[in-house]
């Protein structure tokens, strides 16, 4: 052994492939400086036959804190609502320790059961589990891409029985629901004039709060079914999006949410008002932090305009599902694409339901094509449907 003393402490030297190596033990114990010089030549020899001192493997929680928490924030920085989902289900993943915990390598089929097994005595929906559990899956393959973990890990698969957005509002249902829309803005208005002769502002000089915007409901959902805009999209217009007769979509969810959409009739009728009247930069303005509406504006109006026009619940989203699906009827796939805003056409696809007229019209179309070339190809003098008298 190479050791000598400077002071009261051991130093150690020796010659490695011809490298010379000096390091001091800061130890004044000549055993223990020995067994320290010893642990540095053997790690030399196991790193020169390939061998790797087995480095300690990093939890969930830590290889989420370290390196997918900061991944996250920085890659979709720009888009708020992708951010908030992954923020959800990484604080959700934090929620159940066995899992969370639990060494990279050491995950299993079992500890990822028990994970869906709590998200369901939570009484969660089965699509916010599979929202969850895509998280969870995404999470495990960046463990596996960033080579942070050694081994493949347990594939995570999506619960059955998922509800899809496949809500088509009928003509009928759209006109009752949107004359329930104006009512509950006539109701508005009509409560704010009664609140000007009643008793606080006649004897106490309490004078009521002018409602800012009551037909944001009928205006907000006019401009849904008619352009077939995302909610987040149609929430975040600014006036300059709107000229020209159509609107200027300026992001949103994908690359291709950039496009232009023109202007029904009616819509273009209803933002001219809201124009005239408008103060800010926001189409649809509302007492909010951002200072635009947002998807909790109308949490109380939407549920009562579908109860006063007796139609069955449906969500702001599927607005945009109804005018996908009236618009398929009538244009080829690229251009109803284009005007959704959807970057892949398996995506399109889901917003494709033809009603039951479209296809009994064009089950009419063909029938009458086929029959009209069976008529056509039939010999002279003899008709469809009519017996031939066999030769005697």
């Amino acid at each position: 052994m190479g050791l000598y003393k400077r002071g009261d402490i051991y130093w150690y030297r020796f010659v490695w492939n011809g490298e010379l190596i000096r390091e001091s033990t800061r130890q004044s114990n000549k055993r223990v400086a020995q067994q320290m010089e010893a642990a540095h030549r053997a790690s030399l020899a196991k790193g020169e036959v390939g061998i790797r001192e087995k480095k300690r493997e990093a939890t969930l929680g830590e290889f989420i804190e370290s390196d997918v928490k900061p991944y996250v924030e920085s890659r979709f920085a720009d888009k708020p609502k992708t951010l908030e989902y992954y923020r959800a289900g990484l604080k959700l993943l934090a929620s159940y320790p066995p899992l969370h915990g639990c060494p990279l390598g050491s995950i299993t089929a079992e500890k990822v059961t028990g994970y869906v097994a709590k998200l369901r005595d939570s009484e969660h929906a089965v699509a916010t589990i599979n929202r969850r559990l895509e998280v969870l899956r995404r999470v495990l393959r960046l463990a596996v891409e960033w080579r942070r973990v050694e081994k493949f890990l347990p594939k995570v698969e999506m619960l059955p029985g998922e509800n899809h957005r496949d809500r088509v509002l009928t003509p009928a249902e759209e006109s009752r629901y949107l004359a329930a829309a104006a009512q509950i803005g006539d109701e508005i208005l009509a409560a704010y004039q009664r609140a000007l002769t009643g008793i606080r502002a006649r004897l106490r000089g309490e004078q009521p709060i002018a409602p800012q915007d009551p037909y944001l409901l009928r205006d907000v959902t006019t401009l849904l079914i008619d352009t077939g805009m995302r909610p987040d999209e149609c929430y975040h217009l600014r006036w300059e999006h709107i000229r020209d007769g159509a609107v200027h979509v300026p992001c949103g969810k994908t690359s291709n949410a950039r496009r232009v959409l023109p202007l029904t009739q009616r819509t273009a009728a209803l933002l001219d008002l809201r124009r005239e009247r408008a103060s800010g930069e926001w189409v649809f303005p509302a007492p909010t932090r951002s200072g635009h509406m947002e998807k909790s504006t109308l949490k109380k109006q939407h549920p009562r305009a579908c109860a006063l026009a007796q139609v069955q619940p449906f969500t702001m989203y599927d607005l945009r599902h109804t005018c996908l699906t009236r618009w398929a009827a009538h244009m080829d796939p690229y251009t109803l694409a284009y005007l959704a805003g959807h970057s892949d056409f398996s995506i399109t696809r889901r917003y494709v339901h033809p009603q039951v007229d479209v296809v009994q019209a064009a089950l009419e179309r063909a029938r009458a094509h086929i029959e009209r070339a069976l008529a056509a190809s039939e010999p002279s003098g003899i008709r469809r449907n009519q017996r031939v008298n066999p030769p005697n």
